[in-house]
């Protein structure tokens, strides 16, 4: 008997389930498990899933990219940012943009191709902030390098979205004008960004005003759905990014709609989707071509160290320009290592943006993603436990 559409997806969410109950119990991300299920279930492993089935179900891992856009521009409240300061902002860009310098400087110094090495350094930026809070919270960790780094890590992968679309603007350009004139190639990647910021923009407005006159949750909640959708729609006809263009329009709305209205938007979404998620990670694992992994041996290897090394570099650096304590400046950059969600799901977008190497930056990702997130968290530990910020019961405890 022949499986259909319905009953795969079925399989994939239990098997996602049960994966993320056996991870619990080893004290790992769920992420984890749900990508090791996928890859172990996939057309590349036991090939429970076909090659068929993974690819009818591609609409799923770019649904699930712009929600997650759509939750980071919600983290842009006016209120929010001018409650925290200039500092974690400043911090944020400098330790994302300081992964996407240091990741680039090197990839070319290796020969390789610059649509490459431009998209690959620009995920590079992306930080899981979900491992780190499990570390802080697990831990009870208080103080300075803590206080900085939550706001960090909200903020962060909204510098990731800036960083990709800049670099996608980039090659878009480079490729589609490599016979045209040089203002058309440095006016393209501009239209591209601003243009999908104020796509989004305009549809945050209009989220507000269809929020306030249809007061059901149901309807709100269609209202959501129907407006990523329509974004991410417009969005690839136009040419603009889904990803700035969600994370706009969600940052629009929560700082022009009532904030009790907004808040109700948010806390309903963010129940619907954690399926959605499930899926994409477990999908992500499944199309993971484990046969490429010698190919990108090297280039993986330089990728996961010089990620690091930029974004202690550029934190250390951002922290100094905003006078932020010595042991945030010193300890805060151990804490950004852990990468999943926003970086997979970017990685997913490159296989349309640069095919030629889309395969083999996923499967950079993909790898780094479960060596970030097993080492991640202890690092995160170990760096907040030196700067004295995990009280010392709990130290004795683990």
């Amino acid at each position: 008997m022949e499986l259909n559409t319905f009953i795969y997806l079925a399989l994939a969410l239990f098997c996602a389930l049960l994966s993320g109950k056996v991870v619990k119990h080893l004290k790992l991300p769920n992420v984890t498990g749900y990508l090791v299920i996928g890859l172990l279930t996939g057309p590349y492993c036991l090939k429970l899933f076909p090659a068929d089935v993974i690819e009818s179900l591609s609409l799923i891992p770019e649904a699930a990219l712009a929600f997650i856009a759509f939750s980071i521009g919600a983290e842009f409240r006016l209120d929010y940012l001018k409650k925290i300061g200039k500092a974690p902002v400043i911090i944020a860009f400098f330790e994302a943009f300081g992964a996407v310098f240091v990741v680039l400087a090197v990839l070319l110094a290796l020969g390789q191709d610059f649509s490459f090495s431009l998209i690959l350094s620009a995920i590079a930026a992306a930080t899981a902030p979900a491992a780190t809070l499990m570390v802080v919270k697990q831990y009870k960790a208080k103080g300075p390098v803590t206080n900085t780094l939550l706001p960090v890590v909200a903020i962060d992968d909204a510098a990731a979205l800036i960083a990709f679309g800049i670099a996608v603007a980039v090659v878009n350009a480079i490729s589609s004008d490599a016979g045209g004139s040089l203002a058309s190639t440095l006016l393209s990647p501009i239209w591209e960004i601003f243009g999908s910021l104020i796509f989004g923009g305009c549809l945050g407005l209009l989220f507000s005003l269809l929020t306030k006159y249809f007061t059901g949750r149901g309807n709100r909640l269609a209202i959501t759905y129907a407006l990523i959708f329509l974004c991410v729609g417009i969005s690839d006809i136009a040419g603009f990014s889904s990803l700035l263009a969600c994370m706009a329009m969600s940052a629009v709305y929560i700082n022009t709609a009532n904030s009790k209205i907004s808040q109700v938007v948010f806390e309903q979404t963010d129940r619907m989707t954690p399926p959605i998620f499930m899926l994409f990670f477990f999908l992500s694992g499944a199309d993971l071509d484990i046969g490429l992994l010698p190919s990108v041996g090297l280039i993986g290897a330089a990728y996961i160290l010089f990620r690091v090394l930029g974004k202690i570099l550029g934190a250390a650096l951002g922290c100094r320009i905003s006078h932020a304590e010595p042991v945030v400046q010193k300890y805060l950059g151990l804490t950004l290592l852990p990468q999943a969600g926003v970086a997979i799901g970017l990685a997913t977008t490159a296989l349309t943006v640069v095919p030629k190497y889309g395969s083999k930056i996923r499967t950079i990702i993909l790898c780094g993603t479960v060596i970030y997130e097993l080492v991640g968290p202890l690092v995160t530990r170990l760096a907040l436990s030196k700067a004295g910020e995990i009280p010392s019961a709990d130290k004795k405890k683990s």
